[in-house]
Order: C-alpha cells, then sequence, then structure tokens
C-alpha cells in the first residue's frame, strides 16, 4: 500500500504554502489523525481522515489518493475529499463580515475622525 509523509501531502495539496509551514504545523498540534497529533514525519494512507486548524477554522479532510508533487488548485478535489461542517465554514464568513466597512462611492478617504470611531468600533468587539 502507498503512504507518503503527512507534512509533504498538505503541502500537496495546498493547505500551507510551504512544506516548513506544513512541518511546523504537524509540530505545533495543528495537524491530528483519530484526534492525536501527529509528527511531519508521519506516514499517512488513503481513507485516513485528517483535521488541520487552519486560522480560526478546523478543517477535516479525508485522503483520497496520494501524490507525491504539488498539483493546481483545480485538481486539489481529486485527491481531498472535505468533511468540514458547515459552522465551520459560517465562523469564517462572521469573521469577513465583521472586518468590512462599507462607504458610499464618491465620498473619499476616511476623515481623521472616522478612523478613530471605525477603531473604536472594531475594538469594542
Amino acid at each position: 500500500m502507498e503512504t507518503i509523509r503527512i507534512d509533504k501531502w498538505l503541502w500537496a495539496v495546498r493547505f500551507f504554502k510551504t512544506r516548513t509551514q506544513a512541518s511546523d504545523a504537524c509540530r505545533g498540534g495543528k495537524v491530528k489523525i483519530d484526534g492525536q497529533n501527529v509528527k511531519p514525519s508521519r506516514e499517512i494512507r488513503i481513507g485516513e481522515e485528517i483535521e488541520v486548524q487552519l486560522g480560526i477554522i478546523r478543517k477535516k479532510v479525508s485522503i483520497k489518493a496520494i501524490l507525491k508533487n504539488r498539483v493546481g488548485a483545480k485538481l486539489v478535489d481529486d485527491y481531498v475529499e472535505d468533511l468540514t461542517p458547515a459552522e465551520e465554514y459560517e465562523k469564517l464568513d462572521m469573521l469577513k463580515q465583521l472586518n468590512y466597512e462599507k462607504r458610499d462611492r464618491g465620498t473619499g478617504r476616511p476623515t481623521k475622525k472616522n478612523r478613530r470611531d471605525i477603531s473604536k468600533l472594531k475594538n469594542s468587539t
């Protein structure tokens, strides 16, 4: 049965920009298999479920196929099955909405007073 290191697989399916970041995430306890933290050298197989903490969301994925080299973003779905609950994506959407300010077109840049008010609103939550 074919296996590959988890840090290399996470990098290849574009969870992390570099393999070093993937290794650091494994060492930092952000990657788990069956609720257990894993080392970067842990060999993985098809069908295993992996939990990865990416920012504020915890993605849960199942391995569809093993690959040795990094693939294009459009091909990632051939190797990963996303099992992440919808609530996790809702958390991400809520965070995006909290950090968004709408300014009417043509009103120009905010004044110093406006910027202070915006800063107060953001820091109060």
